[in-house]
């Protein structure tokens, strides 16, 4: 959950392509697989390179939300919900470097009011079960069940992921909670109690000086934060080693959707911003589904409470990135994406422990 910045620094995104490894260094079962992988023939989105305008309905009217497939796999469709509220999938860019030579399929999606989809101005839109209901539409358009389908949600998309399950985990097959815990007083309570007690006394004091006089526009503000607070507990790298994918994401966040839902503080949710008040911990319980909860122990989430959320899930696991922030999918890839990875696989191969949880 991070505030809108401008920042344009350079950085090499990893890529990579199976098919580019030499035929005498793959089995031929590689090679069909990853010849099926990257096959869009006979796809309704290959003419556009997987890219789909999704038509949706809500209460103000039709809007469409932007959709990018990545990939071709029967059993293993990864549907990305991004952070926010008002970011973008380019915050998942990453995974490019890591999914293909998996073989898992994975679907960018910007949702309504984000960069590349539609953006009415409606606060009445900005709600929790609209987006909820978003989501199910753009998972029927895009044909997926609870043979192959995956929903992944990061900080504000790990709500909209668990919010999503709580009224349709019928349709999944496998659930990833990253980087959020399932109560906004609780991060409000570790933020202050924890994370702003830890800073210098006197930067967070004058952070929180600026927030009392609500002058979230003074250009300082945004200086100590990334200081201070965004090299610690977003990325753990220097801004200037931060990824173009990061900074662009940035960028193009849309302030409305963000401060009508999150506010302006990133020290929790407050005043009249209409995720304040929310809460599921006592219904994390229904979840029956195969879940993993990501949590990192330099994040501006308490771990601790996202390692609970994998106990209390009737089939969860935790996975720990002990070097990584908000954003570990860039600053311990070495721990986030081998654990990812490894879920979604076992999820598939029927490997999941059972669970005696009631």
């Amino acid at each position: 959950m991070c505030n809108n910045m401008r920042v344009f620094l350079p950085f090499l995104l990893i890529l990579w392509s199976a098919c580019q490894t030499p035929s005498n260094e793959l089995s031929t079962n590689q090679e069909d697989s990853c010849c099926d992988y990257w096959n869009m023939e006979g796809q309704s989105d290959q003419a556009t390179g997987g890219i789909r305008m999704i038509p949706i309905q809500t209460p103000k009217g039709p809007f469409n939300v932007w959709t990018k497939r990545f990939g071709n796999s029967p059993t293993m469709k990864v549907l990305l919900l991004h952070g926010g509220p008002g970011g973008t999938h380019e915050l998942f860019e990453s995974f490019e470097g890591y999914f293909p030579q998996e073989g898992i399929e994975f679907i960018y999606y910007d949702q309504l009011g984000s960069y590349y989809s539609d953006q009415p101005s409606d606060t009445s839109l900005w709600t929790i079960e609209c987006f909820v209901e978003e989501v199910e539409q753009v998972r029927k358009a895009l044909d997926l069940d609870k043979d192959d389908f995956y929903l992944y949600g990061q900080s504000w998309g790990g709500i909209l992921a668990m919010e999503y399950a709580l009224k349709y985990q019928e349709n999944l097959k496998g659930l990833i909670i990253s980087n959020m815990v399932m109560s906004i007083p609780e991060y409000n309570r570790y933020a202050k109690e924890v994370l702003g007690p830890a800073m210098d006394s006197a930067v967070y004091a004058e952070i929180m000086a600026i927030e009392a006089k609500k002058d979230f526009e003074n250009p300082r503000y945004l200086e100590l934060l990334f200081e201070h607070h965004y090299t610690q507990h977003i990325m753990r790298k220097p801004l200037a080693e931060w990824p173009e994918s990061v900074n662009r994401a940035f960028k193009h966040l849309n302030p409305e959707v963000y401060i009508y839902m999150q506010g302006y503080s990133e020290f929790g949710v407050t005043g009249e911003a209409t995720l304040a008040e929310w809460d599921v911990k006592d219904r994390v319980k229904e979840i029956y589904v195969p879940t993993l909860s990501i949590g990192s122990t330099h994040d501006s989430m308490d771990p601790e409470h996202m390692k609970w959320l994998a106990s209390e899930v009737q089939h969860g696991s935790f996975l720990l990135c002990p070097d990584g922030a908000h954003l570990s999918q860039y600053d311990d890839q070495s721990h986030f994406f081998p654990g990812l990875i490894n879920f979604i696989h076992e999820v598939d191969q029927g490997k999941f422990p059972a669970s005696d949880k009631k």
